[in-house]
């Protein structure tokens, strides 16, 4: 009997060494992939910190030397620079100020504008001073976009794009127009960036914004009203605008 019960002491004493033994193996096993994941992220995160620095260091570089010998390319890398700052350093905010989102607005149309060697029959009416008010970033870009990609790119003869933003007080209308080539009136369907642009203002502005598109046979027109995030609203709206036509 005394025989039985050491031998069952000793098997039970064997499967809780087993059981601890097992415990410290996963244990130690998920330990070793934290520590994995942790070098991981670590090596992602000084990736992150170099590519951004390399990258502006190369196109400092670039602008550097065309600076003198070609204007027109220094010109581009130079706006290029600042669209890509504004998109890695400032858009990982849930808001950005408005006077910059519409900036890179004015940035990525002159650079447009380069593209197609000025002949692109330009109007822009945009406010300036608007540093209280805020928005979600890159939420009027794609619709701006959408007027190269899919009209001035049709264009037949000579492409037009017209885009008036008015401020009043917190609330943002916006009109944007663009010719395109003569063709049966579409039904519903847009591009990606639009369907984009829709959902975004659905999940952040669900009540605070109207958006209605008519895509018509030679004409696209975008209407957008946006409630925007007002800080320091006791500071006085500045009432001067900016306009720049394809005379300038």
């Amino acid at each position: 009997m005394l025989a039985g019960l050491r031998g069952a002491i000793t098997i039970g004493g064997m499967a809780a060494a087993i059981k601890l033994m097992k415990h410290w193996y996963v244990k130690e096993q998920r330990n070793l992939q934290l520590q994995k994941e942790k070098a991981e992220a670590q090596l992602q995160l000084l990736k992150a910190q170099v590519h951004p620095h390399f990258l502006f260091n190369t196109l400092n570089n670039i602008y550097s030397h065309t600076q003198g010998v070609a204007p027109v390319a220094a010109q581009l890398v130079m706006g290029l620079s600042d669209m890509l700052r504004f998109m890695l350093y400032e858009c990982n905010q849930p808001l950005v100020p408005l006077s910059k989102e519409l900036t890179m607005i004015r940035d990525y149309i002159s650079l447009e504008k380069i593209r197609y060697d000025e002949r692109f029959d330009i109007h822009l009416d945009i406010p300036s001073g608007a540093d209280h008010l805020y928005i979600a970033p890159l939420l009027l870009l794609p619709l701006v976009e959408n007027c190269f990609k899919h009209g001035a790119s049709n264009m037949l003869e000579q492409p037009w794009l017209n885009l008036q933003i008015h401020l009043k007080e917190d609330l943002m209308e916006m009109r944007l127009m663009n010719g395109k080539a003569k063709e049966k009136k579409q039904g519903p369907n847009f591009g990606i960036g639009i369907e984009n642009v829709r959902k975004r203002l659905q999940l952040l502005y669900p009540d605070r914004h109207t958006l209605k598109i008519m895509n018509e046979e030679e004409v696209f027109v975008v209407t957008l009203t946006l409630q925007l995030e007002c800080i320091r609203s006791s500071r006085k709206k500045e009432e001067n605008t900016f306009v720049l036509t394809n005379n300038e």
